[in-house]
Formats: structure tokens, C-alpha cells, sequence
């Protein structure tokens, strides 16, 4: 299937904030997307998004029920729509059964965070990567994380990569929220997946190996502080994220590779509380003849993620550090965007970490869509051209800037 041959017709998978935003910014954009399907267990959501998008831009879009869980459900509902490309922003768990769906319409794939399974708080590419000689037989194309981080911290680093530096030696990525949603405690996507990625044992990539520290809420815990642009000194926590395993992969010269994020006191001191009374448990337990999971009973007493963006204020702030080699010499570049909560909010009706999640998600989808990105196989983002994602970046609402910047020290 060559891109080229597309025809503007979109099904995104989900209903959620990033959704959400995903599908008002192809609204906005029907030079590239002529047909948008929404498709979600939640039809209600669905006919929500179809509403405010026909209020705002006066777009009328599809929607559909559908179970990511059942694959046969999905092939039937892409056989019948028909799509040039399905974006996935349903939940990580359903990748594999939307990639499955993919396979079997020979539709292009794309989503913004890896697989996990819902069993078990690991999440890894390879079951992802293990499908690239069946993506590439069918000669579709699967684009993996296509978010902000992963996603656009990625496309930072290509582009550094092909436009600042011979080689890149070391990178940290620094996602801050500085943003404040007025709840005593809430998670700004998805409560099940935050929780469980938060409270795994760190790693990151030096000299050649993965390293282990603490989790963010143990004792032993690596954090420091940092003077974000606009957002000032924040205390940031060094935490896995999945585009370091593609990323030390596919960026050569590579010795040391560390991703941060800011937490508050407050947010670890209810996450330390909710982990100790069991509350953040993945497993069955046994209440009143009913087996329930902690974690999804949690989830549903938190405040929807979607539902933060109303009174949320501040900004978001995510960057790349980079130091390496040009004409033989060391430098170091600093690539970050800025992002307003109450301007994300005024825009699509959602917080600014959809946003900064939808926006990429969108772009990226245009990229396979208009043809800019191809190929058949799976790809994680770096290993596409930059040049017209970083454009677009700046031209649908994420705008990003290069600054020099002092290194940042080995140890903390």
C-alpha cells in the first residue's frame, strides 16, 4: 500500500482527552483529513466529540462503538470505514489487538504509547517490534509513539541529530508540568497506566548498559533541581520512559541517555500512601465474592483526566538536553516547547498534557497520510525525517525553540 494513494480518511481509536484533541486538530486540517472516524467502547464520548467539532468548525464527523479488545469487532469496523491509516489512542493494553486489526485490513497503524501487558506493570517495544516482518510483508507501515514523550522528544533528537551535531554523546529529556488542576490529588492521563509507570524501578542508559536506581516514590530516589524556561525551579525525578529504548538504539554516539519528570511533595506523598494500603495493586483481590483490581477501582474514584482542563492553570514545559560533537567540537543545545493549560483548554476542551499528547498524534498521522513519512515495516519515530514534523509542530500549535545550555552533570 503506498501512502501516496491515501485518501484523507482517518479512524482514530479512543475517547479520551488525547483523542479528543487528536480529532479536533484533524478537523481543523481537511486539506489532509477528508473523513474522521471516532470509535470507542464509550459511544457517548464519541457523539460528545461529534458535537463540539461540528459547533466549532462546522465538521461533520463519524462515530462508532467498537471494543479494542475484540479484534474481530475492529477488523469488521476498518473493513467497513475503509481508513487510509487507524490511530490508536486507545489504552496500551489493546495495542497488539489494534495492530492484529491492522494487519488483517493492511491498513497503517499508528499510537502513542508501547504495549503492556494489563497483568504485569512492564511495558517494552519488543512485542511491537516483533511485528515488523508482517507490517512489512502486507507493505503497511506502523508508527510507534507518537505522542509528546514518547514522540516529539524523539523527532528532537533526529533532528538534532541531522541538523545540530555530528554526533549526539548525551541526552536528557525533562518533562515538567508546572500546572496546578485544584484537585488534592489527580492524574493528568489515564490513572491505571500512570500509576503503574510511576512506580517502577527506574533505569537509564550509560556506557553501554541500563542502569537501576529507586523508583520515585523509595527512598534512594535520583532527583535535582532544574530552572525550567517560564516555569522556573522545578524538582525533577529521574523515571523510565519507553522512547529511551528505541532512542539508544537509533541515535549514534550515545553514552549516556536519562529521562526526568517533575512531581510535587504532595502527588508522591498520595502516591506513597495509595501504594501502602494496597490501593495501587494490579492483581485480583478477593471483596465481598467480587474479584476487584485496586488499581481499576482507584481509577474510577479519581477525577476523569479529560474533566481536568476546566480551571486548570499554568504550563507544561518538555525538552531535550543534548551534548556532542560538531566539527570536532562539544556543544550542548537545548530543544523545549512551552504549553498553556488554559489555552489548550480554550482550544479543544482539555488540559495542556492531551494537548501536548493529541497535537503530535495528529501530525503524525499527516505525515504518514500526505505521504511525507513512508515505508513497510515498524518504525519508532526517530528513524523518520524530522524536518516536516518539526514544521508542523510550530504551525498546528506546539511551537519549540533552540537555545545553548550548560550540560547536565553526570551525578546529581
Amino acid at each position: 500500500m503506498k501512502n501516496t494513494a491515501n485518501r484523507g480518511r482517518i479512524m482514530i481509536i479512543g475517547a479520551g482527552g488525547v483523542a479528543t484533541v487528536a480529532a479536533h486538530k484533524c478537523a481543523q486540517a481537511p486539506e489532509a483529513f477528508k473523513e474522521i472516524l471516532v470509535a470507542s467502547r464509550t459511544f457517548s464520548k464519541c457523539e460528545a466529540m461529534q458535537r463540539d467539532i461540528r459547533q466549532r468548525y462546522g465538521r461533520d464527523i463519524q462515530a462508532a462503538k467498537v471494543d479494542a479488545d475484540n479484534v474481530a469487532e475492529l477488523t469488521a469496523l476498518i473493513s467497513s470505514f475503509r481508513p487510509d491509516l487507524v490511530l490508536n489512542l486507545a489504552l496500551p493494553y489493546q495495542d497488539l489487538h489494534i495492530m492484529d486489526a491492522c494487519l488483517a485490513t493492511a491498513v497503517n497503524y499508528m499510537d502513542t504509547a508501547n504495549y503492556e501487558p494489563p497483568d504485569e506493570a512492564h511495558f517494552e517495544y519488543s512485542w511491537q517490534w516483533a511485528y515488523q516482518e508482517r507490517f512489512k510483508e502486507k507493505g503497511i507501515m506502523a508508527v510507534l509513539g507518537s505522542g509528546f514523550d514518547p514522540g516529539v522528544t524523539n523527532v528532537y533528537t533526529a533532528y538534532a541529530q541531522k541538523h545540530l551535531f555530528d554526533e549526539i554523546n548525551y541526552l536528557d529529556i525533562l518533562d515538567c508540568n508546572a500546572g496546578s488542576h485544584g484537585h488534592p490529588f489527580a492524574t493528568n492521563f489515564n490513572p491505571e497506566i500512570n500509576i503503574r509507570e510511576v512506580t517502577q524501578t527506574v533505569r537509564h542508559w550509560e556506557k553501554g548498559k541500563w542502569v537501576e536506581t529507586p523508583a520515585i516514590i523509595e527512598e534512594g530516589s535520583v532527583h535535582f533541581g532544574f530552572d525550567y524556561p517560564v516555569a522556573g525551579m522545578q524538582e525533577s525525578y529521574l523515571l523510565y520512559h519507553e522512547e529511551l529504548e528505541s532512542l539508544v538504539l537509533n541515535i549514534k554516539g550515545l553514552k549516556r541517555a536519562r529521562f526526568w519528570m517533575t512531581f510535587s511533595d504532595n502527588y508522591l506523598n498520595h502516591l506513597r500512601v495509595l501504594r501502602n494500603v494496597g490501593m495501587t495493586r494490579i492483581d485480583e483481590v478477593d471483596y465481598e465474592g467480587h474479584a476487584i483490581v485496586p488499581v481499576k477501582f482507584l481509577k474510577a474514584l479519581l477525577p476523569e483526566p479529560a474533566s481536568l482542563g476546566t480551571g486548570y492553570t499554568g504550563k507544561t514545559v518538555i525538552g531535550n538536553i543534548m551534548t556532542g560533537k560538531k566539527d570536532g567540537k562539544t556543544m550542548t543545545r537545548y530543544i523545549y516547547n512551552v504549553c498553556d493549560h488554559a489555552e489548550a483548554f480554550k482550544e479543544t476542551g482539555t488540559q495542556a498534557i492531551a494537548y501536548t499528547t493529541g497535537v503530535p498524534a495528529m501530525i503524525g498521522a499527516m505525515m504518514v497520510m500526505t505521504g511525507a513519512w513512508e515505508g513497510a515495516g515498524v518504525f519508532n519515530m526517530e528513524q523518520l525525517d524530522p524536518d516536516g514534523f518539526m514544521e508542523a509542530l510550530n504551525r498546528y500549535g506546539l511551537p519549540w525553540q533552540v537555545v545553548e545550555h550548560e550540560p547536565l552533570p553526570d551525578k546529581v
